[in-house]
């Protein structure tokens, strides 16, 4: 059988117009780590950014199946936003916490050795070298702490 797309960008989308169909504000929360995740590392904390993407805070979102890209103002100054799918943790509106939080997909695993072709700016949190037992290797990896601020 053939391995399924993975159904991250899918649900996104479908959030994303659900709230706003329901005059909500969507916030996505990105991990800041992903490789060729492009946004200002000066209001990253906890290796996490919250993102407000409505149509009237943003220029130019597109939600394709590979990433989020938009360009929006940070302290007055535009910049240009690259959000992998693999960054993406969840979607929610400020008014009211509907949403989501993403599974891990297995597409989204990321290794060490990807590198990012495109030019952009690739932060990755540092990993500390540990023995793993037999049972913490055969568990999946996990994200970190996910921390919604309203």
């Amino acid at each position: 059988m053939k391995a399924l797309t993975p159904n991250r960008p899918y649900l996104l989308r479908a959030y994303y117009d659900w709230l706003m169909d329901n005059q909500l504000t969507p916030h996505v929360v990105v991990d800041a780590y992903v490789p060729g995740t492009q946004v200002p590392q000066q209001y990253v904390k906890d290796g996490q950014i919250v993102l407000n993407i409505t149509e009237s805070a943003v220029g130019g979102l597109q939600i394709t199946n590979e990433f989020i890209e938009f360009s929006a103002r940070f302290g007055g100054v535009p910049q240009q936003v690259l959000l992998p799918m693999a960054s993406i943790v969840a979607i929610y509106a400020r008014e009211n916490g509907a949403g989501t939080v993403f599974e891990l997909e297995e597409a989204y695993q990321l290794e060490d050795d990807i590198q990012d072709e495109s030019g952009l700016s690739v932060v990755k949190e540092p990993v500390a070298e540990t023995a793993a037992t037999e049972s913490e290797a055969k568990e999946p990896k996990r994200r970190g702490h996910l921390t919604l601020v309203k």
